[in-house]
């Protein structure tokens, strides 16, 4: 089995894997430390980039953007790519609230330093509102019926630099507008010196024997002589080659970050026998779930053109417990989430240059008892069940979406849990009547997620958390967490901003460790 060598091993190249890469790349020139980042996914090339549904959801999403939860009653979206999920996000980028990170309690964890460290990332991601003239029908609308009703509403600041306006953020930016990590903190680390591994899948960790990876190691201290990392090289059929042949891998790192997401880096961790000594990994996973919801105007819109999240409410987080956006798909996602089938159906996504779409996010706080698994061949699964009082928080969000679309002008609405598939303008005084709570049915209302979190929480000892405030795993000298997995509770907001502010005080942490540490012998 071929060996590499290194002081640094990052596992994942997302908004934590990235940021936390050009933080401590400056150490390859001023140590001569060898740094690698070991992605899963390919590096597309430009041309790669079509805007096809079916082929880039393949190309950029496990399982195409399908993985289900254990009891299938939810559709998780998470990225395998250069970049991770900022290849495939729409650049949304909010500062946590002050009162989440309180209800975060986590001793260490103050909101100040947060949005300091975040507002850095804001400045170099090119982070801006988009001017007025380039917000198109969808976002204005959203906008309208939210003012008309007096509810809250603000505009998103995004990263993107000369947008052109094509609206497939989802499928991965064909213009190069997103300043996600694959545009910014990767490219920066690289230049320093960092090595990007793609198609390389890390499957296990385990401590390094004394005298390995790092010197004499301290008894009875997991890491202590440093990581070994068993990894597997893929002949991609997708994106540039990676920088190392096909094959299986033993690394022998001083240090490892872990920064593969809410779902993987438990999975990872859990897979490298650490569930026995933290009771807490894997648990206290959880999501955003979340309904996208569709009406109908009697004339066409703007919806495809332009950027698709220009807009957001707040007015529901604190009493219904749920959050408002706009947002756009493409026909494939529209009909799968929309209830029923037939003649309506069809001729509903037949006119999609008319719909209106809002997302909603229901805010599920984190609960033990959801969580990654492994199933027999060490595969992740996500055992999550839909709580009663997040069904609650979708199904008012239902009424008040019904509300906004009608504010707007919407001709019609389609409401999952109603008993008709399309409710109309003359009928908007009937919703309490017409949309029922008991028609919420998982299986026949699609819910999703997107942003996952949870799995490796922050905590002050190893009894209900994974990592300190620093992101180092409990008991685990020279490993560390740097991405979603790190929340304690939901972010109550697009959470990408706040995994860059974490991974940067990891990276921190890390640099802070590593000072005074010989670098690695040299392949």
């Amino acid at each position: 089995m071929p060996e590499r060598e290194l002081d640094l091993l990052i596992v994942g190249s997302g908004a934590g894997g990235g940021a936390a890469a050009k933080e401590l790349a400056p150490l390859c020139r001023e140590r001569g430390a060898r740094i690698a980042v070991a992605e899963w996914g390919p590096k597309l090339r430009e041309e790669e980039f079509t805007g096809r549904e079916f082929e880039m959801a393949n190309k950029l999403y496990f399982d195409g953007g399908g993985v289900l939860t254990r009891d299938k009653s939810m559709t998780l979206a998470f990225a395998r790519a250069y970049g991770g999920s900022t290849v495939v996000y729409t650049g949304t980028s909010l500062v946590i609230r002050k009162e989440t990170v309180r209800r975060w309690d986590v001793p260490g964890i103050e909101w100040e330093d947060l949005d300091l460290r975040s507002r850095k990332y804001l400045s170099e991601n090119n982070v801006h509102l988009l001017p007025a003239e380039d917000v198109n029908d969808n976002n204005r609308l959203f906008r309208e019926g939210c003012t008309k009703l007096g509810y809250h509403v603000e505009q998103f600041p995004v990263n993107v630099k000369g947008c052109r306006g094509a609206g497939m953020c989802n499928l991965g930016c064909p213009n190069s507008a997103k300043q996600g990590t694959h545009r910014v903190q990767l490219p920066a680390a690289e230049a320093l010196g960092v090595e990007t591994v793609t198609h390389c899948r890390v499957d296990r960790l385990e401590p390094a024997p004394a005298g390995g990876a790092g010197g004499a190691g301290s008894a009875g201290v997991p890491g202590a002589a440093g990581w070994l990392a068993y990894a597997t090289v893929a002949d991609g059929k997708v994106g540039h080659p990676s920088a190392w042949p096909p094959g299986e891998y033993r690394i022998k790192a001083r240090r490892v970050v872990v920064a593969a997401g809410a779902v993987n880096s438990p999975a990872l961790l859990l897979r490298s026998g650490l569930g026995a000594r933290l009771p807490a990994l894997g648990r206290y996973f959880t999501a955003h779930p979340a309904l996208i919801l569709v009406a109908q105007h009697a004339q066409p819109i703007t919806n495809y053109h332009g950027h698709p999240k220009s807009y957001y409410s707040d007015e529901f987080a604190e009493s219904q417990k749920f959050l408002l956006e706009t947002c756009m798909y493409f026909p494939f996602v529209t009909a799968k989430n929309l209830a029923g089938f037939g003649a309506e159906h069809a001729e509903l996504v037949a006119h999609m240059d008319t719909l209106q779409m809002i997302l909603v996010l229901a805010i599920d706080p984190a609960r033990a008892g959801n969580r990654v698994l492994l199933d027999r061949a060490g595969n992740a699964i996500v055992d999550y069940r839909l709580h009663d009082d997040v069904l609650d928080s979708l199904y008012e969000s239902m009424k008040v979406c019904a509300r906004i679309f009608f504010a707007a002008g919407a001709r019609r609405v389609h409401a999952p849990a109603s008993r008709k598939f399309l409710i109309e303008h003359g009928e908007q005084d009937r919703l309490d009547e017409l949309v029922q709570r008991g028609e919420l049915k998982t299986g026949k209302v699609s819910i999703t997620s997107a942003h996952l979190m949870g799995g490796c929480r922050m905590g002050a000892g190893p009894a209900d958390a994974v990592t300190d405030p620093w992101g180092r795993v409990h008991g685990c000298s020279g490993l560390y967490v740097a991405d979603a997995s790190l929340f304690p509770r939901a972010a109550e907001i697009n959470p990408y901003i706040t995994i860059m502010a974490l991974a940067d005080r990891v990276a921190e942490r890390v640099r802070g460790d590593i000072a005074g540490a010989a670098p690695a012998a040299n392949r």
